[in-house]
């Protein structure tokens, strides 16, 4: 399923004044009037299950919308809650994972829907303290979540949210932190529909991506994105497929088939043995049963 939408471009080269209220306030009607002529249908924006909002905020962590809108139903249908998902076995879970990448998130996801099982009895907790326990959620996601779920009145960043300000508000400044960024994210927010302001600032945030160069260059905190082609990355998620096509293989088997370096494909297969996605029995290797 593709992502149906068309926007008109946003306002690009409005600047505002982060020690102005009135300035906040102009920037507040931009940022909601160009979101209710261009909202985005997502599928994730239909529910506040607590369930499908973890299950989205995980799969859209360093993923384009478009990956996810086509995986998210995929992966609902085959796993429509915390039980069913806590109780698959890995392999089925990296089957149906399999195109999203970033494979460690399917693990952190099956272990997420473990733990709220086990300690919460299958109830999502409301608490960022809480949720940012769980493997693979930080604090942003944490927030992302309690927003999205339970529209909380939370101040957080993340890549969308930290283009729009830095772009709006430090047009002048080469470095910005995001600790100068989060006082005009709360006082923009106050007294707001969290749900409602943060879906309109990733709309806002994503068009906004498309019409000016990234702003985020001048975040303190922005790394480019290491290249997938050549990486371990890609190699990883290369063994997995065929451990899930084939089952079980030896290490010999798996070098035949990658065609790479042997010690390369070694060390990574010792890896994704440690981290817990294959195992190792005699000479076999398989993805790993827990």
């Amino acid at each position: 399923m593709k992502e149906s939408w068309q926007s008109t471009p946003v306002p690009a080269r409005i600047r505002y004044s982060r020690d102005d209220e009135r300035d906040i306030e102009d920037f507040c009607h931009t940022v909601l009037a160009f979101y209710a002529k261009n909202r985005r249908d997502l599928p994730w924006r239909r529910t506040t299950d607590p369930y499908c909002i973890l299950v989205s905020e995980i799969m859209l962590q360093q993923t384009q919308v478009d990956r996810v809108t086509r995986k998210y139903p995929l992966f609902l249908e085959a796993f429509p809650d915390f039980s069913t998902l806590a109780n698959a076995p890995l392999a089925d879970v990296l089957s149906v994972w399999q195109g999203m990448g970033y494979n460690r998130r399917a693990i952190a996801l099956r272990e997420c829907a473990v733990r709220i099982c086990s300690d919460f009895a299958g109830n999502l907790p409301c608490s960022v303290e809480m949720l940012a326990t769980l493997p693979g959620i930080g604090h942003a996601t944490a927030s992302s979540i309690c927003v999205y779920a339970f529209n909380e009145p939370l101040v957080f960043i993340e890549t969308n949210i930290r283009r729009v300000f830095i772009h709006h508000f430090f047009d002048e400044q080469e470095v910005v932190a995001d600790s100068e960024i989060l006082p005009i994210v709360r006082q923009a927010l106050s007294g707001k529909d969290s749900r409602t302001w943060y879906n309109a600032l990733m709309d806002y945030g994503t068009e906004l991506k498309k019409t000016v160069p990234n702003p985020n260059r001048r975040s303190r905190h922005y790394t480019r994105q290491a290249a997938f082609e050549g990486s371990d990355r890609k190699i990883r998620g290369r063994i997995l497929k065929i451990l899930l096509e084939r089952q079980r293989m030896t290490r010999k088997e798996i070098h035949t088939f990658l065609a790479e370096d042997t010690r390369r494909v070694d060390q990574l297969i010792d890896s994704l043995v440690e981290e817990g996605f294959i195992s190792q029995s005699g000479r076999f290797l398989q993805i790993a049963s827990r």
